[in-house]
């Protein structure tokens, strides 16, 4: 049963001392963070100097785990780091234990959140979502090794990508024609020389917030990483019109154009999406999502030999634009989870208005009743699921030295 959002008060003046919460609203975490699923019960505060939080509590497991990357990574974008990017992240304000799990505290980020076709649909908005991606993408890498987090060189992105389409291939309902053009893709060297850098890892149009038609705030940082800068641009790929052109001329201007296969690796990235959405069907066992799956990925190929012109390596024909890659996704169904369901939660967007004179004036109800509780943490890795550190390592990925990963392969 959802926790109230008189519960959820007490909750938060127990994860901040001090803190004296005048108003109080109960919103579902689902309409929140798309793809969440009521994965958090959430509310909507306001404290007695005004200040605007939201505090969240995880419903799973999984929620848990994405809560707790997503707090070591907001801890290790440090002041300074915040400072080199021209939009604003979620600031951790306090946390409280509940149940095994714990109630989370964050400052609530002006702006408002919107699907990726309407996201795009502006020229000017575009052109800034580009601009913010390139500022993530040029941080400083240092950083993400000083807080134990995820790095892997080109090699590696080249052999976890062959790990994935492997496992695939070993559902037996991975296409043969799919199955070919993923091999050859891997097998291009060109295709993987680029420069890890730093990446948010997780990127949709749920991760941006939207003030004054430029991006104000960027959410959800669990999958914090180095790595291979495409992972940021798959989602673009998919959105119709010129407005997701520049977007990503935006973002290849402000890197001055030095990974010139990006595009090709970005809508590999974004094919794959569907191969992680049949493992995540075979894994869980669900044939609904299993069969929806095996429906996108003969869909997928329907697509690539109507596209002929569309190749993912130079091998099989001419390099496409990145018109073309539109074209060619906007005939792929949409609405594909990212990842599993962790993946897909992010910090809450949440609407100002929401908070406008109407709800939250000064002749509103006085402070809900709030109980106090001891604080405590949540390390990602731990071998309790609730261990007490949140700002320790979450886990080097695993390097693989053997490119030559065994395929279920027509080689």
């Amino acid at each position: 049963m959802a926790r109230s959002h008189l519960t959820l008060a007490a909750l938060a003046t127990s994860a901040v001392p001090g803190l004296d919460v005048v108003q109080a609203r109960l919103h579902g975490s689902s309409a929140l963070t798309p793809g969440a699923h009521g994965a958090f019960d959430s509310a909507l505060l306001v404290d007695s100097d005004g200040r605007k939080l939201i505090i969240r509590v995880p419903a799973s497991q999984a929620a848990e785990t994405e809560q707790s990357a997503d707090l070591v990574a907001l801890r290790a974008l440090t002041t300074g780091t915040r400072s080199r990017l021209p939009f604003d992240v979620p600031e951790f304000v306090g946390q409280a234990p509940l149940s095994g799990t714990r109630a989370v505290v964050y400052e609530l980020l002006p702006g408002d959140s919107f699907d990726a076709d309407a996201l795009t649909g502006h020229v000017g908005v575009s052109g800034s979502i580009g601009r913010a991606i390139a500022a993530i993408h040029g941080l400083p890498t240092a950083f993400v090794g000083n807080a134990g987090l995820a790095q892997q060189s080109a090699e590696e992105c080249r052999t976890s990508t062959i790990e994935l389409i492997d496992r695939a291939a070993a559902t037996g309902y991975l296409p043969a024609a799919l199955l070919r053009r993923w091999e050859l893709a891997t097998d291009d060297d060109s295709l993987w020389q680029f420069a890890p850098c730093v990446v948010h890892g997780a990127m949709s149009a749920d991760s941006f917030l939207i003030s004054e038609d430029a991006v104000s705030g960027v959410l959800g940082w669990s999958a914090l990483s180095v790595g291979d800068p495409a992972r940021d641009l798959n989602w673009l790929l998919a959105s119709r019109g010129a407005a997701g052109e520049t977007a990503v001329a935006s973002y290849t201007a402000a890197r001055q154009g030095n990974d010139p296969r990006i595009t090709q690796r970005a809508m590999l990235y974004a094919e794959l999406e569907l191969a992680r959405w049949l493992l995540h069907g075979t894994d869980t066992r669900n044939q609904m999502i299993v069969d929806d799956a095996v429906a996108m990925l003969d869909g997928l190929v329907d697509s690539v030999h109507t596209h002929t012109m569309h190749p993912l390596s130079p091998k099989t024909g001419p390099i496409l634009d990145v018109t073309d890659v539109e074209n060619m996704l906007a005939a792929t169904p949409r609405g594909i989870p990212r990842r599993d369901l962790a993946s897909a939660m992010h910090t809450d967007a949440y609407n100002l208005s929401e908070f406008g004179p109407s709800e939250f004036d000064d002749d509103a109800a006085g402070s809900d009743e709030a109980a106090g509780s001891d604080t405590g943490g949540v390390g990602r890795d731990s071998a309790s699921p609730f261990a007490e550190d949140v700002t320790g390592p979450i886990g080097i990925v695993p390097a693989t030295d053997d490119h030559a990963a065994t395929r279920s392969s027509s080689e």
